[in-house]
This record gives structure tokens, sequence and C-alpha cells, in this order.
């Protein structure tokens, strides 16, 4: 930020790149949950790893995001490595280190037939990876069990679809996520994000002083040990504000009321297609 904008000043930057300005995301994003509320659409989270611990855990359920406690320290996905996790973050404070992990959001009741597979700037999943991504510290999106699919056969990857009459065209598995093609299938949308160690460090790594331009240690400021937790609430917010942007795309209407009579109509045609 400095070499691009051409500061003396490094604060100049890392004031602005904080965190603290995703509490303005997360407050838009409030306003986006009821919006989809009145859609049937819900949205949560939940830590799903914390450095080592939990890294080899399976992607949640929509069920076990329910229970997440919101009132526990790190909001763990599976409550039973809670303990651990926070021994962790203990042991990293007194060591003046800090810890990543990752988060599953998954957003329950979404419409069939949200984004596009027309134009690529369209595609839904490539909106959601961008809004994550922006999220800071958020190295890595992954949509469904993407990253198991890339290891395995087509066979054990993708979606077997069978229609019921009363719901339509429905899948038994969701490896997907619940997109395909850019455009939402009507299961859950399953997002998990993967997010670096915070850099500040107590214990500078290498740095340049930019006055002598020699070695010297990064200076430290104040910061937490992992804002794991905090990530993922910032993702639910940002989930939303891609989903509720992509219904009113899709649905339109100059009022909440109408607004909701063109998704109860929508729902009804995807309902019954293909007529006979």
């Amino acid at each position: 930020g400095m070499q691009k904008y051409g500061f003396t000043d490094a604060r100049d930057v890392l004031e602005r790149a904080s965190a603290r300005e995703s509490a303005a995301r997360v407050a838009a994003g409030a306003f986006a949950k009821m919006l989809l509320a009145r859609l049937g659409v819900q949205i949560r989270s939940g830590v799903r790893s914390l450095g080592p611990i939990g890294a080899d855990a399976p992607i949640p359920s929509w069920e076990e995001l329910l229970s997440v406690d919101d009132a526990s320290p790190l909001r763990a996905v599976d409550a039973a490595l809670e303990p651990e996790m926070v021994a962790l973050v203990d042991q990293a404070k007194k060591a003046g280190d800090t810890l990543g992990g990752s988060a599953t959001v998954i957003a329950h009741g979404v419409p069939v037939g949200l984004g596009s597979h027309v134009q690529w700037h369209e595609k839904l999943d490539g909106r959601i990876a961008q809004a994550l991504l922006s999220v800071p510290a958020v190295k890595g999106v992954e949509l469904g069990a993407a990253v198991a699919a890339a290891g395995g056969f087509g066979s054990a990857a993708h979606d077997a679809i069978s229609y019921d009459p009363s719901f339509g065209f429905v899948r038994a598995t969701n490896r997907a996520g619940g997109l395909e093609g850019g455009v939402t299938n009507g299961e859950d949308v399953v997002v998990t994000i993967y997010k670096k160690p915070i850099a500040t460090l107590r214990e500078g790594l290498p740095s340049v002083d930019l006055d002598r331009l020699e070695p010297h240690a990064a200076q430290y400021e104040r910061s937490d040990v992992t804002a794991l937790p905090a990530a993922a609430v910032i993702g639910e917010s940002m989930l939303a504000l891609v989903l509720a942007d992509a219904c009113l795309e899709k649905f339109g209407g100059d009022s909440m009321e109408e607004l909701v009579a063109h998704f109860e109509a929508s729902r009804e045609q995807q309902r019954r297609w293909p007529k006979r």
C-alpha cells in the first residue's frame, strides 16, 4: 500500500486496511438478512477448525450450524473441540503468536435460479467468492466439497438428481454446495472460508527500516490472537449481501410485498416445471 500510493507512514495503510471497517458490513448484512428472511432464507456460521485442531473435520450440515452456541468463546461447530481450541489460543498468546483456521457459512432455503451461467461476471459462485475473499485475512474460499472433489473421481464428486412431486427436482447429496454452473439449485449454499493467522506478532518478523533501508524487526501493534469467530460472522453478512442482491435482480419489485409476491410466483413455477 505504501509503494502503491507513495506514502511515508505505514499507518495510512494499516489503519484503513484494518478489519474494523467490516463492522459496517455486518450492519448492512443485518438488513440483507431481514430481507432474505421474508423469502424464507436463513444464514448461520460456525468455526470448523483453529490451527491444526479440526483441520480434518468434515463440512458441517445446516443442522450442526443451528446447534452452534453463539455465547461460546469460539463458536466452534464441534463443541467437544472448543476446550482444546481455547487452550491453543492461550498457548499462542503466551508465545506472542497468532492463529488462523476455517469457518463454514451456510444459507438455508435459497431459491432455485439465482445467478446465471451466461456471463462470467453473473455467475453467483464467483460473486460469493469475491465477497468472502474481501474479508480481511481470508485467503481461501471453498464452495461445497470442492477440496474433496478435486482429489477424487467425477462419479463421487457430483450430485445425482431426482424428482419429487411435492418439491420438484432435488439432490440426495450437496457436494456442489448449492451452486451449479453459477446458478443456485435449491440446495443449501455452503461456503467455507480459510483465514490466515493475523500478521501482527508480538515478536516482529524481519522487515526493513524505510529511513535507513536496513534490516529491522516489524513493529508490534495490539492485536488479537485470532479473529476467526468474528470472521465467520462477517462471512454471514457478506453472503447475505450477495444473496439479497441476487434476489432483487431475479424477482424485483417496488416494495417488499411485491418482491415476496414475485418470489412466491417464481417458486410455484419452478415446482411445476417442466409442464406436461
